[in-house]
């Protein structure tokens, strides 16, 4: 029985009655954050989504743990009032969903497998292909779940593939962008993948289930935000790193040439420099929180600044300690790229940035030359539009970002674009 009035008729509460907009032609992203849930309502489109609807609520202290749900019903009711703004606004209630999903037990890597065909001289076809990718994600699998099972101690953790897209292919040493067609006796195929743990892919259901909303996909965070910035070129050769800050976690990823190298994720964000504040200056957590966001006033009195900045110069040299050690995880690439994007709520924190873009962090990483640091904008995302009055900033990116990907689920992609897009259908989990 659903415990959500909003979804559920009663005798007392009539059906309402339809809306004219057809709740088909719509998606809607639920960013389910440990601060927050950030609801966006799109009209789908050939080339471009519509953003018509905003809703923004804040999660009680408990509904979240470590970016992943502790609270089913909490996070439901929270997902509830998110909704309604967002419905209010657009004037229609969508029924498909993308939900984004993150935390330290997400596992997304890049994993790379050679293959010896039997006959060099017969052309590589789709269907061969498609048995390539299913082994490649078969072994990103069994990595991931004896990782999760590591660090659970429960060895009979069941863990479910959320995204996979290619990163390379290489015959015989040869790069190749469409393998299809291509004669040769080693193939080289590379890979990104994620997996999350059962239990929480179900917490996720559960919440779409007492919404009733269809579930189209679930999305790992950070993967959401590269394929925003991404945008329409299938092809794109972009390189940089994401960095999505939000309340409980950092979630990293790097894109390299255009293929997603990696996520990886961290149990430190905004809430922690909360904590922090709190601590030092005596605080409830509500009146800590209002402080933070007003970091850069400098009507601040000079003893407050004083802890205050104590406080967050602490907590920030434990989060520079989880960024450099997260990126030391991408050894396969000679060099890291050189721009790194942030968005969520803890980029709007000026310290994470600018300790980013003047510390000397990143010399015992290889980094070419000090990364470019900037903030992903709303207006830089490609193929989404903001048709609202309501102005968006670079906490909503994470949520665009799952547009994206509940697109790219719903229409798949031209099967004659590119192997990026010839073999989206392959990767689909």
């Amino acid at each position: 029985m659903s415990f959500l009035k909003r979804r559920k008729n009663t005798p007392e509460e009539p059906p309402k009655k339809p809306k004219a907009k057809d709740p088909d032609d719509y998606l809607l992203a639920l960013d389910i954050g440990t601060e927050f849930v950030k609801a966006l309502i799109a009209k789908k489109g050939k080339g471009t989504m519509k953003i018509v609807g905003v809703g923004k609520a804040h999660e009680a202290p408990t509904n979240m743990y470590a970016g992943a749900i502790s609270d089913i019903a909490g996070v439901a009711k929270t997902c509830e009032d998110a909704l309604v703004k967002a419905e209010e606004m657009a004037g229609v209630r969508a029924r498909d969903v993308v939900v984004g999903i993150a935390g330290e037990l997400i596992k997304g890597n890049t994993t790379s497998v050679k293959f010896r065909r039997a006959d060099a001289s017969k052309p590589i076809n789709d269907e061969e292909m498609h048995k390539i990718i299913q082994q490649v994600q078969k072994k990103a699998g069994e990595r991931a779940r004896l990782e999760v099972a590591t660090e659970t101690n429960n060895p009979d953790v069941e863990v479910r593939l959320i995204n996979s897209a290619l990163v390379s292919l290489r015959i015989d040493g040869y790069k190749v962008t469409n393998p299809i067609g291509f004669k040769g006796k080693e193939v080289v195929v590379q890979i990104y993948t994620a997996f999350a743990p059962l239990v929480h892919i179900s917490a996720i259901e559960r919440v779409c289930d007492e919404l009733q909303l269809d579930l189209v996909t679930v999305a790992v965070e950070p993967f959401a935000v590269c394929r925003a910035c991404l945008g329409d070129d299938i092809e794109s050769s972009f390189s940089g790193i994401v960095m999505d800050i939000g309340g409980g976690t950092t979630d990293i990823a790097v894109v390299d040439d255009g293929g997603v190298d990696g996520t990886k994720m961290f149990s430190i964000g905004g809430r922690s420099f909360t904590h922090q504040i709190s601590e030092r200056l005596g605080l409830s957590l509500e009146d800590a929180e209002k402080l933070k966001l007003l970091a850069d006033n400098p009507s601040m009195k000079p003893e407050i600044r004083k802890k205050f900045d104590q406080a967050i110069e602490r907590n920030l040299e434990v989060w520079q300690s989880g960024v450099e050690l997260a990126l030391e995880e991408f050894d396969n690439l000679e060099a890291l790229p050189g721009q790194i994007l942030l968005c969520g709520g803890g980029a709007s924190l000026s310290a994470i940035p600018e300790i980013l873009a003047t510390g000397d962090w990143y010399k015992d990483l290889p980094f070419v030359r000090r990364p470019i640091i900037s903030l992903i904008e709303p207006e830089e995302i490609a193929g989404i539009d903001n048709a609202t009055d309501r102005e968006l900033d670079h906490t909503f990116v994470t949520a665009m970002g799952l547009l994206r990907v509940g697109m790219d689920t719903l229409v798949g992609t031209d099967s004659n674009t590119g192997i990026k897009a010839r073999l989206a259908r392959f990767l689909k989990n």
